[in-house]
């Protein structure tokens, strides 16, 4: 998963007399992480202190003269260098307060860009092509530099690369519609001309990107259709070619992002690591036109991880450093805080945790990938044919193409009844590839007419199970703020990759609306059902014997002192809760609690607790909750923790349902969350006390399972005896 955190202003924008233009050239880096150096496209270069969000200093040339290319901070020398009118290096530190009184050198060709990474001397790229260090080129500033490039071929794009052992300098270039990367290597110095692979109805990349990572240069460009493509260079020096001779640099298609219609003119793609990229200047897939957003998408799994819109035109500008994005927009420069885990499929999708496969979420209708390629039809048997099958693809296209008009313009009621009409008559691939198109129609249409709400048709399409929050990302929020709470029951058990700010905005309102507003909501029968086996009173044990397998836990207060929480009408006793068919011992008393919301809640939040999650993600917006809120939930974390301490629902084992580790794993997150706040809430005093036992009895359980743990381990790694026969008995004796 990955996030987009708060973010905040690190400066204005000077305004430009170009208005596609945001004013900035380039961020660099300064002497640590927490230091950046802004230089804008007029005079002026400033260090920002970004956690102070405030400049430590600011120089600007003359007027009359203009700086060429972003400055940079040279880390071995402790200075400052800047290109201004093309050819005039300039060199100043720190305590220089008039940068035309510092160091500078006019050199002999018009120089591009100067690179520079911590630890290594900077490097200086001419127009033409030609590369120098800085060091060299100081000391003889009028050496001849020699012309790379043809005579009507030009630079676009260009960065520097430290790979494990030597310095990469890649630039990007154009000539009459073809595009070429050039690699200049410095030991030895060797340059390499790679032409990019062109494609049909491809023009000029829109932003560039390249990456070491295992021993290679991962180089990414984005083209105005959406697609962002990776081609792979080995780090280290290739075999020697002919001369002239310019390579292929195949490539492969990273991303397809949906667009819209038109191209891209101003966008950036950035990668933030081996899975996950940042892109700027594409809209969100579920906002209208016109609406800017910074994305982060997964490349793995091509989902949208997190989205942020933002106020004002985006200018196709984003730099990366430290987990911070800067991204240009309106008139502002902000910071936007980010964090991304290593990309799998269980950080996709966020912490699923079933105690079973059959309180799963149940079977997604997704056709084989296997069968697929060998062009068989999904969802149908060999042989059989239906009314289904009996419509040919044109036909079904045109049909999903005119239910689109009917939802854009069309009553709530005709709606209905032409989405139940496609849903019956379709088959399965082509639902599959026109739900997630129909439910995001349906969204932006209920944004624009707040009167109009098919929520029939939203449910019979979420049923589908072809959906999930990546593909319509407005849905769940819709719902909340319908109060749809059976579409919110219907999205928290099906989709697997719900963010984790959306999940706490789902518990917010659901803990935050009255139980009486909920019992006229239709919800799932089961968990209804569920609901209505957990509040019921005790149920006497049938088992003779007072233990199971020997062992019979002992009460709570062998292990601690401490009130017991005032709901609990009898201290609960610690049972082996990974295992729900446990009876408690004979000797102890039924163990009873009221519960604390209403059925139609409790079912809401139980879905809540089964949902997809990360810690870290997750942590922070739980901080939004009420005090008020949060002890209401923790009540009935407890009283759920007090049911599952004594079999009283043997017959609905097959229900889903939250698991004892969901359990402890919430109450310790919600305390994580708002300890000071309830240490000092004296209504909360008895239920931390309660709680507290709850986690020292799951940690005594946990202790006592590793110890057999090893006692096994210990016996599977032992060496059996060589004089056993064909037939004995063995005693093993566990410490």
């Amino acid at each position: 998963m990955a996030a987009l955190y708060e973010g905040y202003t690190l400066c204005g924008l000077v305004p430009t007399q170009n208005p596609p233009e945001s004013g900035i050239q380039g961020i660099e880096l300064d002497r640590d992480d927490d230091r950046v150096l802004v230089t804008d496209s007029t005079r002026s270069v400033t260090v920002y202190k970004v956690s102070d969000q405030k400049p430590l200093g600011s120089w600007t040339v003359k007027q009359g003269q203009f700086i060429s290319c972003p400055a940079v901070y040279n880390s071995q020398t402790k200075e400052y260098v800047a290109v201004t009118n093309d050819n005039v290096i300039r060199v100043w530190k720190t305590e220089d307060v008039n940068i035309d009184q510092a160091f500078k050198a006019t050199v002999s060709a018009e120089i591009y860009r100067v690179h520079s990474v911590p630890d290594y001397e900077p490097v200086v790229l001419f127009r033409r092509g030609g590369v120098r260090y800085l060091d060299s080129l100081l000391t003889a500033p009028q050496q001849p530099i020699e012309e790379v490039l043809l005579e009507d071929e030009v630079i676009r794009w260009s960065t520097m690369v430290r790979t494990e052992q030597q310095l990469l300098v890649l630039f990007s270039s154009e000539q009459r519609g073809k595009h070429f990367l050039y690699v200049q290597r410095f030991s030895p110095n060797t340059l390499v001309k790679h032409q990019l692979e062109a494609g049909p109805h491809l023009s000029a990349p829109l932003s560039y990107a390249a990456t070491f990572r295992e021993e290679h240069i991962h180089l990414l460009y984005w083209f105005p259709n959406g697609s962002v493509y990776e081609s792979v260079l080995p780090a280290r020096h290739p075999a020697p070619a002919a001369a002239e001779e310019v390579q292929a640099l195949p490539r492969s298609l990273l991303l397809q992002l949906p667009i819209g219609e038109g191209e891209l003119r101003s966008a950036s793609a950035l990668p933030l690591d081996e899975a996950h990229v940042a892109v700027v200047g594409v809209s969100h897939p579920s906002a209208g036109t016109g609406k800017d957003y910074l994305c982060l998408w997964n490349t793995h799994f091509q989902t949208l991880q997190a989205s942020r819109e933002l106020a004002g035109k985006i200018y196709g500008q984003v730099w990366c450093y430290y987990g911070k994005l800067f991204v240009t927009h309106g008139k502002t420069l902000s910071v936007i805080p980010f964090e991304c885990q290593k990309s799998s499929l269980a950080a996709a999708l966020g912490k699923l945790k079933q105690t079973r496969t059959n309180e799963s979420k149940g079977p997604a209708l997704v056709p084989s990938w296997n069968t697929l390629p060998h062009g068989d039809k999904p969802g149908k048997s060999r042989g059989v044919t239906t009314r289904r099958t009996k419509l040919s693809s044109k036909h079904q296209i045109t049909t999903i193409e005119q239910l689109t008009c009917t939802i854009q313009q069309g009553p709530v009621e005709e709606v209905e009844q032409k989405v139940e009409m496609f849903l019956i008559g379709a088959e399965q691939a082509e639902q599959q590839l026109a739900v997630g198109r129909l439910v995001c129609e349906l969204v932006a249409r209920c944004r624009a007419e707040p009167s109009f709400y098919p929520r029939v048709s939203l449910l019979q399409l979420a049923d589908t199970r072809y959906l999930c929050h990546s593909v319509c990302p407005g849905l769940l929020t819709l719902a909340l703020e319908k109060k749809d709470f059976r579409l919110c029951q219907v999205c928290l058990q099906l989709f697997p990759d719900i963010p984790e700010a959306i999940t706490c905005a789902c518990l917010k309102v659901i803990l935050g609306i009255p139980d009486a507003e909920l019992e006229c909501v239709a919800l799932e029968p089961d968990s209804l059902h569920l609901m209505k086996a957990l509040t019921q009173g005790p149920v006497p044990s049938n088992d003779d014997g007072g233990e199971h397998n020997g062992f019979c836990p002992a009460p709570l207060e062998e292990d601690g002192g401490g009130s017991t929480a005032p709901d609990a009408k009898v201290t609960p006793a610690p049972l082996d809760t990974s295992d729900r068919g446990t009876k408690p011992c004979k000797d102890l008393p039924a163990i009873y609690m009221d519960c604390p919301v209403g059925l139609h809640k409790g079912a809401l939040l139980n879905e809540v607790l089964q949902t997809a999650y990360s810690d870290s993600l997750l942590l922070p917006y739980l901080k939004d909750l009420t005090v008020t809120q949060v002890i209401l939930f923790l009540q009935y974390l407890q009283f759920l923790y007090l049911k599952y301490s004594q079999d009283v629902l043997p017959q609905i084992q097959a229900l889903r349902m939250p698991a004892v580790t969901q359990i402890m794993e919430w109450v310790c997150l919600l305390l994580d969350a708002h300890f000071t706040v309830l240490v000092l809430a004296p209504e909360a005093k008895h239920l931390l006390s309660g709680l507290h036992k709850f986690v020292k009895s799951q940690v005594k359980l946990f202790s006592e399972l590793g110890k057999i743990e090893g006692s096994l381990q210990v016996l599977k790694n032992s060496k059996q005896s060589h004089q056993t026969g064909q037939y004995s008995i063995e005693v093993v004796e566990l410490f």
